[in-house]
């Protein structure tokens, strides 16, 4: 029995680290976010050097999640459980890659005098920013209704980013001098558009952790 509950601790433990690393990523986007809008190349530079700790922390989900399979042969709902803190947590430090993405690009635009004024940058953000959020919340609540309805509103971002290309494109067709940091506004709506896709995967995750159709 001891062993049993020292393995349930360790289980929940490994639960609110999970809980803690989309804290963490979901922070990061947001600041990054608030860094390119606001042109804060210190808030872009806090992202960057953040990064190490949602590595760090996923390294040790990852680990924990290893030493619960041996440690004691886990029923099928833990396993499930397990496999699902496993996906979740590579595809968190993906996105966290995707706000340190954001954030040098923001720190490189911090100066410049010309930007795009017809992408709507903060709208794409805030969807994808709020996917993540509820993406962790139907995790952490295992609610599989508010997962599904996360995985339907993916395709809200993926709306918005064709429409901003395309917006950003002509944009820059018709004014040389949006080439450059429109440049990198592409990479930025691709990094975002990309949350969205990994909030999706997380809901999914959760959805086969549920065992929910």
């Amino acid at each position: 029995m001891p062993v049993r509950t020292a393995y349930h601790e360790a289980l929940e433990g490994t639960r609110l680290d999970v809980v803690r690393l989309g804290a963490l990523v979901s922070d990061a986007i947001r600041v990054s976010v608030d860094a390119l809008e606001n042109r804060d190349a210190a808030a872009g530079a806090r992202v960057v050097a953040g990064d190490d700790a949602i590595d760090d922390l996923r390294r040790r989900i990852e680990a924990h999640c290893i030493e619960l399979i041996w440690r004691q042969q886990p029923v099928a709902g833990e396993l499930r459980e397990i496999a699902a803190m496993l996906e979740i947590a590579t595809d968190l430090e993906r996105v966290g890659d995707y706000g340190v993405d954001i954030s040098k690009n923001a720190i490189k635009l911090s100066d410049q005098p010309m930007r795009p004024q017809k992408v709507e940058i903060d709208r794409i953000a805030s969807v994808a920013h709020g996917l993540l959020l509820d993406a962790m919340r139907a995790y952490t609540e295992r609610d599989a209704n508010l997962a599904s309805t996360v995985i339907d509103r993916d395709d809200e971002v993926d709306k918005l980013y064709k429409r901003s290309i395309k917006l950003l494109q002509a944009e820059m067709r018709a004014d040389p001098e949006i080439v450059r940091p429109g440049t990198r506004y592409l990479f930025i709506l691709a990094s975002l558009e990309r949350v969205g896709d990994r909030a999706g995967n997380i809901a999914w995750h959760t959805k086969d952790m549920i065992g929910a159709e």
